[in-house]
Order: C-alpha cells, then sequence, then structure tokens
C-alpha cells in the first residue's frame, strides 16, 4: 500500500550562479521528511529504473521552457503521485537504491553528519535502554541492535517497531507516528519539534490472536507483558472489576502466560488509542475519543448533553479512506514542520445497505490511516494463508469486484488529498461523488 508522502508546498530558490531553481518539501506521515530539487528526483528516478526498468510509475517530464505557475503546481502534484506510487512496490521500498536516496536527503536537509551517536530506545514500561549507532541508521537497522540488546529473536522482528512516543504530563501517552523502515529514528527525533517525544519500542500489529505468535520467545514475552500493563494503567485497555482483580494476581505472582491469556480478553485489549479529537457523527464537532485494533474503529463519541455513546465502525465495511490537509504552509523554513494542525480523515462506511462518508478531525490522521492499512493487511495475509486463491469481496455501491489476494497485487484503500484538490471537489458540487476506488 501507499506510504503517506505529499509535497503540499515548493519554494524558488537562487543557486551559487544566480539560476533559478524549485525545492520542494516532502512530508511522511505529515512531517517534514526532506527538502529535495527536481534534478534530484529526476536522477533517483532514472537509477529505479536501471534495477526495476519500466515496472515503475512515470515520473513527471522534464520543461525545458520556463514555467508558468498551473505547470509549477502540476509538476509538483505529479511528484507526490510518484512518490506515494513508487513505494506501493515492496521490493522498491527495500532495494539499496531507494533507501540510500532517502538516507542522504535526510541528512541532508536537517544537516546532520554521519558520525557515532547513542539513542534512548523507550520500553513499553516506560526504562529506555542506550543504544550506540551512527546517525544515518535507519529504523530498520536500529530495532535490529535494539532487539539484540533485549535478546529479541530476529525472526520476530516484523511485529515490533520503532515510535515516535509524546510521554506528557500527568503520565499521558501520545504516539505520534509508526518510524518507517528506511527512515533515521536519530533524524526524525531531533526534528520532531514535539515537547518531550522519545524513540519507543512496541509491538506493530493490530490483531491480538498475533500474539500466540511471540509467546515462546521470553523477550518478546516480556514486552507483551509491559505494554498489556501499560495500556491497561493508561486505560486504553478496559477491563472489568473482576477482570482487574484477577490480572492484579496474576502481575503479583509474575505469571506473565496467565496475565496475556486473561488480558487478551479484555476490551480494548492490543488497541491503540488515539489523543480526544473531533468528528461529524452523530453532528459535527462531537467529541471523540478513538481506539483501533482487531479489525475495528472503536469510538466513544460525547454528545451535547455530556453523555456518551460507544459506535464500533466494522473494517469488513469500510470502503476507503483518504486524509486530507486542510491547513496552510505559511513558513516552511521556520519552526512549523508538521501538518498535524488540520487534518481530517475521512471513511466510506456501509451502514443500512447504503455508503455514507464519515470525518473525523484529529492530528493523528496519519497514524490512523497506518492503522487501517495494518488491519487489511493483516487480514489479507491471513485469508491468503488458509487458500492462496481465495478471493475478496470489496463492495462498491453499484456492484462487487474480485481480487484475488496475492501481495504483489494488493489493493490499496486509501490516499492523501492537499487542501486544494478537496476545494475543487468541493466547487464541483458533488462531495465526492465522483471517487473510485481505483482512484484510492
Amino acid at each position: 500500500m501507499k506510504m503517506h508522502f505529499c509535497i503540499p508546498v515548493s519554494q524558488q530558490r537562487s543557486d551559487a550562479l544566480g539560476g533559478r531553481y524549485v525545492l520542494y518539501s516532502v512530508y511522511l506521515d505529515g512531517f517534514l521528511f526532506c527538502r529535495v530539487r527536481y534534478s534530484q528526483l529526476h536522477d533517483w528516478n532514472e537509477q529505479l529504473r536501471r534495477v526495476f526498468g519500466n515496472c515503475l510509475p512515470p515520473f513527471p517530464p522534464k520543461y525545458y521552457l520556463a514555467m508558468t505557475t498551473a505547470m509549477a503546481d502540476e509538476r509538483r502534484n505529479q511528484l507526490e503521485q510518484y512518490l506515494q506510487n513508487v513505494t506501493m512496490d515492496p521490493n522498491v521500498l527495500r532495494s539499496d537504491v531507494f533507501v540510500e536516496f532517502l538516507r542522504l536527503a535526510q541528512l541532508n536537509t536537517f544537516d546532520i553528519t554521519t558520525k557515532k551517536a547513542y539513542l534512548d530506545i523507550f520500553l513499553p514500561n516506560e526504562e529506555s535502554i542506550k543504544i550506540e549507532i551512527i546517525t544515518s541508521d535507519t529504523a530498520e537497522r536500529v530495532l535490529e541492535v535494539a532487539s539484540h540488546k533485549i535478546g529479541l529473536c530476529r525472526e520476530l522482528l516484523a511485529y515490533f517497531g520503532l515510535f515516535l512516543i509524546e510521554f506528557g504530563k500527568e503520565g499521558k501517552l501520545s504516539v505520534v507516528k509508526k518510524l518507517a523502515d528506511f527512515e533515521l529514528p536519530y533524524v526524525s527525533l531531533g526534528s520532531s519539534e514535539v515537547e518531550n517525544c522519545k524513540v519507543g519500542l512496541r509491538k506493530w500489529y493490530m490483531d491480538p490472536s498475533l500474539d500466540s505468535m511471540l509467546m515462546d520467545c521470553r523477550a518478546a514475552l516480556d514486552l507483551l507483558y509491559m505494554q498489556a500493563i501499560q495500556d491497561i494503567e493508561k486505560e486504553w485497555a478496559k477491563p472489568t472489576q473482576a477482570q482487574r482483580q484477577k490480572l492484579a494476581a496474576f502481575q503479583e505472582e509474575d505469571n506473565q502466560t496467565k496475565f496475556l491469556e486473561l488480558a487478551r480478553e479484555v476490551q480494548h485489549y492490543g488497541y491503540l488509542q488515539l489523543d480526544p479529537c473531533t468528528c461529524d457523527y452523530p453532528e459535527p464537532g462531537s467529541g471523540a475519543v478513538l481506539s483501533v485494533g482487531n479489525n475495528e474503529i472503536s469510538c466513544c463519541i460525547t454528545l451535547p448533553d455530556s453523555q456518551t455513546q460507544d459506535v464500533i465502525f466494522q473494517m469488513s465495511r469500510v470502503k476507503c479512506w483518504q486524509v486530507t490537509f486542510l491547513g496552510t504552509l505559511l513558513d516552511v523554513d521556520g519552526p512549523q514542520r508538521t501538518l498535524n494542525q488540520k487534518l481530517e480523515l475521512r471513511f466510506q462506511y456501509s451502514e443500512d445497505s447504503c455508503w455514507q462518508w464519515f470525518v473525523i478531525y484529529t492530528k493523528q490522521a496519519f497514524l490512523l490511516s497506518s492503522c487501517l492499512k495494518k488491519m487489511i493487511s493483516e487480514k489479507m495475509v491471513k485469508l491468503a494463508a488458509k487458500n492462496p486463491e481465495m478471493q475478496i469481496e470489496v463492495p462498491e455501491q453499484s456492484k462487487s469486484k474480485k481480487y484475488h489476494i496475492q501481495q504483489s497485487q494488493q489493493k490499496d484503500y486509501s490516499s492523501f488529498l492537499s487542501r486544494k484538490s478537496k476545494i475543487k471537489i468541493a466547487k464541483d458540487d458533488c462531495v465526492f461523488g465522483n471517487i473510485k476506488e481505483e482512484d484510492l
């Protein structure tokens, strides 16, 4: 599935010889990732084509005459689409050509030299381990180093990930973003501008039943146990009073296996809870707290009369979703390096045999989108394991389409829209009626 790359702005710059060029600000998951020139991206595309041939998406052509404003805006949009589409191929994502270019781009953008450094990795019990890294190490490499230090089996690394986590007042915990494998944790942490932000190690799957794959590894069991305790203490997981008493007894005995067996029965165990936000259901401006996991989006909505209403959206009934940036970047050279001020995620949902759009306004819209992608990916892998030729019914408004579950042909259900794209749709007065599943 597509990565959350976007290029909301570009700038005119002068080179040493007095010539003019355009510098594109590339954001990943809502955070400034790098700034690059068209010529750099063009050379990178040529290198990728020498490795992967014509299977890559089309790259915006060169202009040999001065570009108009409309042409410049069109190129920016085309480059954005290229970055999103090229990441749909997992082979490209893992390639040295792909990783090395983005590594250098991120280092150069934030003027970071390659050198040895120490990085604190926070575990779910909020204690940290200090590891020696190179500033240019990717998240994949940093995860390997951290896992080796705590004794986590290498074959289980795919079940865990590195995250930027904000540790707030009064023990509040907020997951800012999941670090992509090719991202540089040292650079992303230093450039995040999120107060009291740390790099944390957490499990990265949304299906609680996958716990069973990790129970034979002592280090993995410890991590699951730590995270389960943390989630209960932070009230992300919500045990009943009877469950809480039994869990406390197992914790007193340090019986991790029994504790986790019972924890999997707890409401919202293994879910990721987002910060309080607003939504348009049942009416615009309603407050909500979202918990995501186990193939559902669970919303605790605060109604105007201060009463609460629990609403659950099943992923099997979600057709597609998109993240839209509603704000404006006034000074990308200054302190503003994130898009999290005005973000929305809207998803199309089947209710009472008709499709409706539901909108969630949250600074964690990209993180929420990543969780939705993860749930779909896990479901497809599980179905494919049962029967490689099994087909998924993907509902549409007028008919159903069938897609074979093959890794090379995974369907992408998400998209990113800039403010301009959204305004254009509004002018057409169709409110997303012209969006097709193929476009997402």
